[in-house]
């Protein structure tokens, strides 16, 4: 392959990604019909629980109903162009699927956004360590390459042992 072509194969999917509108690189977008937005932040491994931030986008009042794995968390209303933070609680070792609802009397609950939050804090009352759970993969593999030169030396020189010989010992 000539060094033009792989220059050009190189080259050619930066380019394509330089060259997309910038609308494509902004997803996702919030849907302009919603009457709010939901962003989550990372978890809190001190008190286990997230912050959801719910902004109100519209000039009136929104109601929502916040919920974690089909469980009401919080229910209540937003003030116009304003924002609130609620605080979901998700246990060590786990995920939720946090949800942000539209309620109003005439419709049913309108889903707004969804998203998974994973609590991978340590256990333990060391926070900020985590468990021995035995050597690391580096020195397994450090190990496991010595043990296979070992033998494929042993095998090299036992083969090297027997190979000139053009005669059969025992004629």
């Amino acid at each position: 392959m000539r060094t033009w072509t792989r220059f050009l194969l190189t080259v050619l999917p930066v380019g394509a990604g330089l060259l997309l509108p910038a609308t494509a690189w902004a997803w996702p977008r919030p849907d302009p019909g919603d009457p709010f937005t939901m962003s989550t932040g990372s978890v809190s491994c001190r008190t286990g629980t997230v912050d959801v931030t719910l902004r109100n986008e519209t000039r009136q009042l929104a109601r929502y109903d916040l919920r974690a794995d089909g469980t009401s968390v919080a229910t209540g209303s937003i003030p116009a162009r304003k924002k609130i933070t609620k605080r979901v609680p998700v246990d060590r070792g786990s995920r939720a699927e946090i949800e942000a609802y539209s309620v109003s009397d005439s419709e049913a609950d309108t889903l707004i956004d969804s998203t998974d939050v994973e609590n991978d804090c340590p256990w333990g009352r060391r926070h900020g360590h985590l468990p021995y759970t035995g050597p690391t993969e580096d020195l397994m593999g450090k190990l496991a390459t010595a043990g296979g030169m070992v033998v494929m030396g042993g095998i090299m020189w036992w083969y090297s042992s027997i190979w000139p010989r053009s005669q059969d010992p025992f004629r």
